[in-house]
């Protein structure tokens, strides 16, 4: 696995085997190359959660995203990301071991960018853009991305914006709408 963009892009994340299913690599350049058009880095609080290896995590660190926060239910992901936030030097970004939609319940502070990026047989799909809506965890022109197969549609979600496919990856986007 390779940052793919930014002060990091090139470096080799250090493997470990861990029982996640990792966003592809044509997945996640097209998604930041969308996100980069959209977004100034270097003003945005991002969440990643489900964040597994951490390897959207990096790629939001390594682009100058403000501040980073990685979120996972699993304590051998969670140690993971720990070892290449000090092998990186990334002072930005700090990792949080929770389950994902207690996170969304507790937390208070906005956000510009969430990716969310759960198991494709996660139950509690729908709950994530609710939760983040009516929390008001995104700030004002900001992003929910839900990465899920195509057996998932949020098409009529009330903040749904667009989906995009890569392969089997599906991105779906939420936004605030006035």
């Amino acid at each position: 696995m390779y940052i793919g963009g930014g002060d990091l892009k090139g470096r080799a994340v250090p493997s470990k085997y861990l029982p996640i299913r990792p966003t592809t690599g044509k997945a996640k350049q097209g998604l930041f190359n969308i996100l980069q058009n959209h977004f100034l880095w270097e003003e945005c609080d991002a969440l990643d959660l489900f964040c597994g290896t951490g390897s959207l995590t990096y790629e939001l660190a390594s682009r100058g995203c403000k501040q980073v926060t990685a979120v996972d239910i699993s304590n051998g992901c969670c140690n993971f990301v720990r070892k290449n936030i000090k092998h990186f030097n990334l002072q930005n970004v700090f990792a949080v071991k929770s389950d994902a939609l207690s996170f969304l319940r507790s937390h208070t502070q906005p956000f510009d960018i969430i990716l969310c990026d759960p198991p494709y047989d996660y139950p509690h799909y729908p709950i994530i853009p609710q939760l983040v809506f009516e929390r008001n965890l995104l700030k004002e022109n900001s992003w929910l991305v839900i990465e899920h197969s195509k057996r998932t549609s949020f098409a009529e979600h009330p903040n749904f914006i667009q989906q995009r496919t890569y392969g089997e990856v599906n991105f779906s986007f939420f936004g605030r709408k006035e």
